[in-house]
């Protein structure tokens, strides 16, 4: 599993693998250079306390002196080393941090705007069944915390991590060259820590998928408390509600502090027991080892300085990887949901960043532009959630051209199925959807659902201006258009109520609209994209009788001017259908217009006077 996702990480920042090795490697070199200001200064001590050169740096005051065409001398020496010295500390520190933090936080910057707009195609393109089952506020929070992860996690383990290992390995290097009895045991030792690092960081990386699940649980309740507040206040729930959210939070407390928390605590004391023997005993050795005129002073100083900056890199290290522990679970679960298999609405929308998730071209053909007559045929189609327990069964229905066609039925039936199917938001299990002759399925999605529009019971309002919701599905319509519209949809009548007409902002979900002013806005809207079919699903169920009468007057004004697909609970808004589909489990039991169905006495005319009698079904 850890394998599978560094592979997604990879593929995260892979537009940005060119540039981010040679950051890395211009970096770690840097890194590795910097070691030899221990190695000059241990050599100056030498000269300065009348020790012999080792064989480099002896080369390299000779190649000095023939460069400058001066016999080798005492100041000679001591110039070269502080030479070196000086190019390492003071001409390299205003060039590292371009190499660095220029390109190590450029990159993850530019890779989250990516990979942001990555998860915003992927949240358009997903089937509807897929957020029938997850909560919006878990998705943002799944998203929100695996782009703001891989972002903090490219600087530290590109920037830090890399570089340090490779600086641990130069340390190893000079080591080897000095005294490699000293080399050994600190590599040895080092390896031992980083072993049980790893070790004991995928055990606790089980314990931090717990955790993230259950942040994700109290953040996507969060959003349902906000969402839900009046009901929780009409129900005076607000202590209930604030308990079950305390379960919660100390539940992920507990997990975190006694197994996540404790588990770094008790790492980090080995990995500090582990660093502070070996290197005692190193001090130990080369404290023998120059007593005893086997090494020099100056490799005593140099081999305890790297020999420290060493088991220095081991702590940040561990802690880089602890870091990315934590991280781990939340990067992980941001590709388990990039990976979610799109739905058929993957041709609806272009991917024009890098390295886009989805298998669409910002280069694809251009969307083709239909217009239909309306003529819609249900061709013995089936279809079910659950294939084994199917909602619609071989059935078959003929809409007309401009025809006002009228679904009713029990709850369960299968009037806002046929409306899903329609819309194509899935596909029948069998059967086929036909408009004009065409089966739906080899119409570019997008441009398909353009020549429709619908009128939900609970009409969806952006925060926005009311133009802007009205201008939402053809923002280029004329001021005229608008005005038409509204006059059709009875817009116009509240307009004028509003403190800035059709520039007041509606609020979040239109809270500051009433229930049939959000109605006669969807209606509204739906007209301005002058659709070849529109659909009104349940329009008026919930509206009091003013509103109702509101919303029939602009239905009324629409019939026979294209085709019209009405469902209704209130009979009463639909006697001038021109038919009416009465459905029964799936089936249809009768078709007729209203004087005809309640001649005939079926289950219409039954559910008629059931209504007319104040009844509900």
């Amino acid at each position: 599993m850890v394998r599978v996702t560094l592979r997604r990480v990879q593929r995260y920042f892979s537009p940005y693998w060119p540039i981010a090795i040679a950051s890395i490697v211009t970096h770690s070199l840097f890194e590795i250079v910097d070691l030899l200001v221990p190695y000059a200064t241990g050599q100056i001590l030498n000269i300065l306390s009348g020790q012999p050169l080792d064989g480099i740096a002896n080369r390299l005051i000779a190649f000095t002196s023939q460069l400058l065409q001066q016999s080798p001398s005492r100041p000679l020496a001591l110039g070269t080393l502080m030479g070196v010295i000086f190019v390492i500390a003071v001409v390299r520190s205003p060039l590292q941090p371009w190499i660095s933090t220029w390109f190590y936080w450029g990159i993850p910057l530019k890779a989250r705007s990516d990979r942001h707009s990555d998860a915003i195609a992927k949240i358009l393109t997903l089937p509807l069944e897929f957020y029938d089952s997850h909560n919006p506020g878990r998705i943002a929070s799944r998203i929100a915390r695996g782009l703001e992860n891989h972002t903090w996690t490219y600087p530290e383990i590109m920037g830090q991590l890399i570089p340090k290992l490779l600086r641990v390995t130069g340390i190893f290097t000079i080591m080897l060259v000095i005294d490699w009895r000293v080399a050994v045991p600190f590599s040895l030792s080092f390896l031992v820590a980083l072993w049980l690092s790893l070790t004991k960081l995928r055990k606790i990386i089980r314990h931090e998928k717990q955790i993230d699940h259950y942040r994700e649980n109290t953040d996507s309740f969060t959003s349902e408390l906000i969402t839900n507040i009046k009901t929780v206040k009409a129900f005076a729930t607000e202590q209930r509600e604030y308990e079950r959210q305390q379960r919660r939070l100390s539940r992920e407390a507990f997990a975190f502090v006694h197994r996540v928390h404790y588990g770094y605590t008790v790492l980090t004391s080995q990995l500090r027991g582990i660093i502070q023997s070996a290197s005692f005993g190193i001090l130990a050795f080369t404290v023998w080892a120059t007593a005893t005129g086997q090494i020099s002073l100056g490799h005593f100083v140099t081999l305890m300085t790297i020999a420290n900056m060493g088991y220095a890199e081991l702590e940040p290290i561990s802690l880089i990887a602890e870091v990315t522990a934590r991280r781990y679970s939340s990067i992980e679960r941001f590709h388990e949901f990039m990976e979610t298999p799109v739905g058929l609405d993957r041709d609806t929308i272009a991917i024009v960043t890098p390295n886009a998730s989805l298998n669409t071209s910002a280069n694809a053909s251009p969307t083709p532009a239909y217009a239909f007559q309306g003529e819609i045929r249900f061709n013995n189609v089936s279809f079910g959630y659950d294939p084994d327990r199917l909602i619609l069964q071989n059935f078959n229905l003929v809409v007309k051209p401009r025809e006002t066609l009228a679904l009713v039925g029990r709850s369960g039936s299968g009037k806002s199925t046929l409306i899903k199917l329609l819309f194509r938001y899935f596909d029948p299990t069998s059967g086929t959807i036909e408009i004009d002759g065409q089966d739906i399925r080899t119409l570019n999605t997008a441009a398909y659902r353009r020549r429709l529009a619908i009128v939900h019971q609970e009409v969806d309002v952006f925060n926005g201006t009311v133009l802007d919701n009205l201008r939402y599905g053809n923002p280029k319509i004329s001021n005229a258009d608008v005005a038409r519209a509204c006059a059709i949809a009875r817009v116009d009548e509240f307009l004028e109520t509003l403190p800035q007409g059709d520039r007041t902002v509606v609020g979040e979900r239109g809270l500051r609209l009433s229930g049939g002013q959000r109605q006669r806005l969807g209606i509204a809207r739906a007209l301005l994209v002058n659709p070849d079919v529109l659909v009104f699903d349940e329009a008026t169920s919930s509206l009091d009788s003013e509103s109702e009468q509101a919303i029939q007057r602009a239905m009324h004004e629409i019939l026979g001017t294209r085709t019209t697909i009405a469902i209704a609970h209130r009979l009463s808004t639909i006697r001038e259908a021109d038919r009416i589909v009465v459905l029964d489990q799936g089936r249809i039991a009768e078709v007729g217009d209203h004087a005809s169905l309640l001649q005939h006495g079926g289950v219409y005319s039954r559910l008629y006077r059931l209504q007319e009698q104040g009844e509900l079904y």
